[in-house]
């Protein structure tokens, strides 16, 4: 009976240690070297994923209120975002339906059974009818000897991993976008208003004009040349007033809303430039979800690594049951009418024709193209930022050259103007130097507003906003 009981032992103890060990990879992060700086002296440090933490109301940084009220809107309507979201709950159910294979299964299978025996099979020679019933509970358990379902729980909380990384990512290009059609509305306000002063200048010039051809002091040409200007400033004005509906229509479905109820009112906003710290290089690692993404995806391939291997090794099952059975329900619990059976059910792959090694080959080099695309979106990464940062550097000094341009035109436009009232000159000296003045007026309006959405770029390309701008 000891022996017995040592042998049971032993092979307990022998399946349990075979039920640690799990074939295939440890998963470990490929090395990526990152550059010490972004083309600037700043410090190196090892990265460490944290994509995860909060990534703050970054937009704040503009200090608009309606930009803030619509970033809210977008957060609690936007419909692609709640598709994301419900994404990551598919993803989570999942994972909880592998990680529950860890575990025996049980389940009650009650059941009732009238039957009639001819006469012929009868032992008596008489045909009997009889009723069943039975109360069996059915146990099922895979012993995990080769890490199959935990190297399956791996793929799939690591999949879960990139399913929320994806979520956080469309979540930081929704803000994005938000940020950026916001700003190219504003801008059409800002340029409808110069627009409309100067459809106001080129009326009083038309008036002035008229007078002068009444009085023989200009010809019908230049009554043309400012009829014409008017009618060309009054078309642009309805250019962009087309352009802000469509800006205004697309907030509306960023946010969730209609756009036949959405309305945006015209305000004119300051475009103060915005200064955005781009941290460290190796910061990128830690803060990109799509980096994030790329990363988990490698980390579920190199798990299904493990998972194919354990195709070629037997795989052990536990199967039982116990309940009871009797024709009386009366007498259907009594002690001596249970019932149970429990026994191994092994499987072990003889021949598959090869599908097993397809199958494996197939895991490697899935995991080989996940590290090349983890290392493309590195690349991407660096390059984005590195689009930002020379963008913010080159839209800066063309800023500065354009305000001196700006003032520059305009005292041009109002020497033609003295200029032409005073006989010296012709009208169409007059409608250059306005045209200039109206040109880089414009430009440097959509200057301003190329760089909020350059750092906007900027901030989106490190991951989201944190503490950058502090």
């Amino acid at each position: 009976m000891k022996t017995v009981s040592r042998k049971l032992i032993t092979i307990l103890a022998s399946t349990l240690l075979l039920s640690a060990c799990a074939l295939g990879p440890d998963y470990q992060r490929p090395e990526f070297e990152t550059p010490a700086a972004y083309k600037q002296n700043t410090p190196w440090k090892q990265a460490t994923p944290m994509d995860h933490l909060e990534k703050g109301p970054w937009w704040k940084l503009y200090e608009d209120n309606e930009l803030n009220r619509l970033e809210e809107l977008a957060l609690q309507n936007n419909q692609s975002l709640q598709s994301a979201l419900a994404r990551v709950e598919q993803a989570r159910a999942i994972a909880g339906i592998d990680k529950a294979a860890l575990l025996p299964w049980f389940d009650l299978n009650p059941s009732a059974n009238r039957s009639r025996t001819a006469a012929d099979l009868s032992s008596d020679g008489e045909s009997t009818t009889s009723t069943t019933y039975s109360v069996p509970m059915v146990m099922s358990y895979e012993i995990d000897l080769w890490g199959r379902i935990r190297r399956t729980i791996e793929a799939v909380q690591a999949d879960l991993g990139s399913t929320e990384a994806d979520f956080h990512n469309l979540l930081l290009s929704l803000q994005a976008d938000v940020a950026r059609v916001y700003f190219n509305l504003r801008t059409t306000d800002a340029e409808t208003l110069l627009l409309q002063e100067t459809v106001r200048l080129r009326q009083e010039n038309l008036k002035l004009v008229n007078s002068m051809f009444k009085h023989g002091e200009s010809g019908a040409l230049s009554v043309r040349w400012a009829e014409t200007e008017l009618a060309t400033t009054q078309a642009e004005m309805a250019a962009l007033q087309k352009q802000r509906d469509e800006y205004e229509h697309a907030l509306a479905v960023l946010t969730g809303q209609t756009p036949t109820t959405f309305t945006l009112e015209p305000a004119n906003v300051a475009f103060n430039p915005v200064v955005v710290n781009p941290g460290l290089p190796s910061s990128l690692l830690e803060r990109r979800p799509d980096i994030a993404a790329a990363e988990r995806a490698m980390a579920a391939a190199s798990a299904r690594i493990g998972v194919a291997k354990t195709a070629f090794f037997p795989s052990i099952s536990l199967t039982g049951t116990a309940g009871y059975a009797s024709t009386d329900t009366s007498n259907i619990f009594n002690w001596d009418n249970r019932t149970w059976g429990i026994g191994p059910a092994i499987s072990l792959p003889i021949f598959d024709g090869g599908i097993n090694n397809a199958r494996l080959r197939q895991a490697r080099a899935a995991y080989e193209e996940a590290i090349a695309t983890y290392r493309q979106q590195v690349l991407v990464a660096f390059a984005d930022v590195e689009d930002a940062l020379s963008g913010l550097q080159h839209l800066d000094r063309q800023a500065g050259y354009l305000n001196q341009a700006v003032n520059s035109a305009q005292e041009a436009a109002d020497i033609s103007g003295k200029r032409y009232r005073a006989g010296l000159v012709g009208y169409l000296e007059v409608i250059d130097s306005e045209r200039t003045a109206l040109g880089v007026k414009r430009q440097e309006l959509q200057v301003a507003n190329l760089q909020h959405q350059a750092s906007i770029s900027l901030i989106k390309a490190l991951g989201g906003g944190w503490n950058a701008y502090n």
